[in-house]
């Protein structure tokens, strides 16, 4: 399926949900926040949160500092 992810096309397999997409883009276990289609997404929902063709993804880095 074709999704977007940070406005750049994104070729994912069907079925697939939030925490395969952060696997395949090397970022599981990182500090990300994700939006799916404009809504924030929970950590503990990115297993649970499937994705469907034309989805836009933005995932942000955390960044620590003051």
């Amino acid at each position: 399926m074709r999704i977007q992810v940070n406005g750049e096309p994104f070729e994912l397999p069907d079925g697939g949900n939030l925490a395969d997409l952060l696997a395949r883009l090397e970022l599981t276990g990182k500090r990300v926040a994700v939006e799916l289609n404009l809504d924030i997404v929970p950590r503990s929902q990115h297993g649970a949160t499937a994705l469907r063709e034309g989805d836009r993804v933005e995932v942000v880095h955390a960044i620590g500092g003051g």
